[in-house]
């Protein structure tokens, strides 16, 4: 019995491992082609829509002004753009210092929300942006967010030239990579997701998942939706699901361009990747039970990836490695042959060769360091991941099987430094 679950939890993580590499190859011919359309494109001079830019704050204090800053200098018609920031029942100086570029800048609004419907989470906010916006797309961003000045326009220029996509998604950089080895790790992390799980599944499959920033919807669609689901603590996916589900499809176009700060302690990360990870499970167990009455057969696709990135492939590494590790101890009667011990050398290897290929498609990233870096993350963050999925599975169990109510974790926000600002900025 032992061999068996053995082998099938070597079989599930190489299936993984093998469908990444594959993702990969799609991620790659995606960079190669994606910007060939952008000349012709702009070349068409549609008229501009009107945008309204939503941004979710809540206690943001220490990053609102640069993030509003950078919308200010974004290259899109003021008359054609209105920013509105939500201040979500902030107890800091958000509120205050938003009212202050409101009252400079007519195309800056500001809404303050206020108990019983504040302080409960992103999708709360967004629903509340949303019924004071006025534009034709939807633009949102998180509060420590800043977009690079064409972000906007490249959104928008999918959306015009490519009537059956609903939704566009631009890419996102980590301002503070070179912070720590944290957010080292995490730099590696947002690139391979970028360029393996979006790119690769957007150029095979044609599907592609919103994040939580970064992407415009046309009105039409999230008004049809009926806003944001605000029982979901991702609600970036869940909305994925409800927009391939009604019809449409979502581009992914990495000429849009967002740089966002991410978690520099391991106690922030954990909270955060703890609250994406019950999201998606939260996401996988709503629409599983409908997988094959959903209308876009194509999302198939994308609940199956969620289902063996957050139950099969996870459990598969667990009871490959508690049973390795028990058979030292106890005679289980492994067989852990000289065929299993390959596999086990060539996943890695598997491995550290995607996450290279996914670095080498941006500028700056493949380099000696990040390779030594990479050679690490496998027995380190990657294996934290494994705890962190556990838990977040355990909580979400926990909060079904007691009925629990959700409780939004807002990712606490550190001081910029300087040589964490990207370039666009600097330029200022």
């Amino acid at each position: 019995m032992a061999n068996l679950l053995f082998y099938l939890s070597l079989t599930v993580i190489w299936i993984m491992l093998l469908y990444h590499m594959f993702l990969m190859q799609g991620g790659y011919f995606h960079y190669l082609r994606y910007a060939r359309s952008i000349p012709d494109w702009e070349k068409n001079e549609l008229p501009k829509p009107m945008v309204s830019i939503l941004i979710p704050a809540h206690n943001e204090e220490v990053v609102i002004e640069r993030t509003i800053k950078a919308m200010l200098r974004l290259e899109y018609p003021k008359e054609k753009l209105e920013i509105i920031v939500i201040n979500d029942n902030s107890s800091d100086r958000t509120g205050e210092i938003c009212d202050s570029y409101a009252a400079k800048y007519p195309y800056v609004k500001v809404v303050h929300t206020k108990p019983p419907h504040a302080g409960k989470g992103k999708s709360g906010a967004l629903n509340q942006g949303l019924a004071h916006s006025t534009g034709e797309i939807i633009v949102v961003y998180d509060a420590d967010n800043t977009p690079e000045r064409k972000a906007v326009h490249y959104l928008v220029l999918a959306l015009q030239n490519d009537p059956q996509a609903g939704v566009a998604v631009g890419k996102f950089r980590v301002v503070n990579a070179a912070k720590n080895l944290l957010t080292h790790f995490i730099n590696i992390e947002t690139i391979c997701f970028q360029w393996m799980a979006q790119a690769g599944r957007f150029f095979w499959f044609r599907v592609t998942t919103i994040p939580g920033t970064n992407f415009a919807i046309r009105r039409s669609i999230i008004e049809k939706l009926g806003g944001w689901d605000e029982k979901a603590l991702a609600e970036d996916t869940e909305l994925t699901i409800r927009v391939y589900n009604a019809g449409h499809y979502i581009r992914f176009f990495p000429a849009a361009i967002t740089w966002e700060q991410e978690p520099e302690n391991w106690k922030v990360w954990w909270k955060q990747r703890t609250r994406w990870a019950r999201g998606n499970q939260y996401v996988v167990l709503k629409f599983m039970g409908r997988l094959f009455s959903l209308r876009k057969k194509s999302i198939m696709f994308d609940l199956v990836y969620f289902f063996f990135t957050y139950f099969l492939f996870f459990l598969g590494v667990i009871v490959s490695d508690a049973l390795f590790v028990t058979n030292l101890f106890v005679d289980l009667h492994l067989e852990v042959g000289i065929v299993a011990m390959i596999l086990w050398i060539l996943a890695y290897f598997l491995y550290v060769t995607e996450v290279m290929i996914a670095l080498s498609i941006e500028r700056t990233e493949l380099n000696a360091k990040n390779f030594w870096i990479v050679l690490l993350m496998y027995f380190t963050y990657s294996q934290l991941w494994i705890v962190l999925v556990l838990y977040a599975l355990y909580l979400e169990i926990k909060r079904v099987v007691f009925r629990q109510e959700l409780k939004w974790y807002k990712t606490e926000r550190f001081a910029a430094e300087k040589k964490s600002v990207p370039p666009t900025e600097r330029q200022v």
